[in-house]
């Protein structure tokens, strides 16, 4: 199949086909749509490497993202790959384990031009404390999207997409609090984390609206892992005033406090509620189904990555964030406080 079949497949001109391979940025949406659907029906193949070459692209993204066993980046991932092939691109991806230093490597690959751009999907990294080890590299910021997490203020020009944490939080809380319950605990993520932040806020502001007070012995930092929620929720079953319901900042934290809850004996959600974030796929398939905010995963990748393409092409995506919807999902681990 040559560059005509594909032209006449997509109804359009040999030239139109041509500048869509080659700056699909100045091709309608509309028509860039019919072209590709055209490339994937005939098994058209351009050299991609020679056209890159022209147009001094690599085609190579870098994504970063704390662990690529997390079920929550999984999903992302999802809709970064499904974008990345129907764009061309190939993903280079970068597990941080909450490390910042492992992020150095990735970054040079895009600063020293062998990667096009990054998607950081990590919540800690050189981009979200400061600019100091950007402008440490010489120049110029490559184009960087921010999938799911918060931006720091200085940084505020990088494109994020994400839900608004603060917001979803505070509404999971309102839940807890309509179902009843006065003592509230929330377990947090890592405490460096804006996207930890955020969520404490909502969480807190959900508290202080419905008159009720906080006890720092029932905010506990989780460290986002299964094993850090457990070591969590046992410092708060001891508290000799124990919470009725625990908040998690994510669902695999939620997973390690009802796993703490059922070693101590307790049960849920009778004797304590517990309440996640994220809906991860295991989220409905817990003893009991677990109450969570549910964040659209796959359209958060596609978003994030159809942002970056059009950052890499010379578009302008505008700084800030593009704030997708979130909804409470309810199931059987919240009811109301034991009598």
């Amino acid at each position: 199949m040559s560059i005509k079949d594909v032209a006449k497949l997509a109804g359009v001109s040999i030239a139109t086909v041509s500048r869509y391979l080659n700056s699909p940025e100045a091709v309608r949406e509309k028509t860039r749509k019919k072209v590709r659907e055209a490339i994937r029906q005939t098994g058209y193949a351009p050299n991609t490497l020679a056209r890159n070459f022209r147009r001094g692209k690599t085609s190579l993204v870098v994504v970063v993202l704390p662990s690529v066993g997390d079920p929550f980046f999984a999903g992302v991932m999802r809709g970064i790959w499904r974008v990345a092939d129907e764009e061309g691109y190939s993903i280079l991806i970068r597990e941080t384990q909450f490390n910042t230093h492992a992020f150095d490597e990735y970054t040079d690959i895009v600063f020293s031009k062998q990667a096009d751009g990054i998607v950081l999907l990590a919540s800690i990294s050189p981009f979200m404390q400061g600019d100091a080890e950007v402008t440490g590299k010489g120049g110029r910021v490559p184009p960087i999207v921010v999938g799911c997490e918060a931006v720091a203020p200085q940084l505020s020009p990088f494109p994020s997409v994400r839900v608004d944490n603060a917001r979803a939080a505070a509404e999971a809380t309102e839940h807890l609090i309509g179902l009843g319950h006065k003592r509230i605990a929330f377990i947090s993520g890592l405490a460096a984390s804006l996207l930890t932040r955020d969520r404490e806020q909502g969480y807190r502001s959900a508290m202080a609206a419905a008159g009720l007070a906080v006890s720092e012995h029932w905010v506990v930092e989780g460290r986002q892992t299964l094993e850090g929620a457990r070591a969590a929720t046992r410092r708060l079953l001891a508290l000799e005033a124990r919470p009725t319901a625990i908040f998690c900042a994510n669902d695999e934290m939620a997973m390690g406090a009802m796993r703490e809850i059922r070693r101590a004996g307790l049960r849920i959600p009778q004797d304590i509620s517990v309440v996640g974030f994220d809906d991860i796929r295991y989220a409905e398939i817990l003893d009991p189904p677990l109450t969570t905010v549910a964040q659209p995963v796959e359209e958060i990748g596609e978003r994030t990555m159809r942002r970056l393409c059009r950052a890499i092409d010379g578009g302008d995506i505008g700084a800030g964030p593009e704030i997708v919807s979130h909804r409470l999902v309810v199931r059987e681990s919240s009811a109301a406080p034991p009598k």
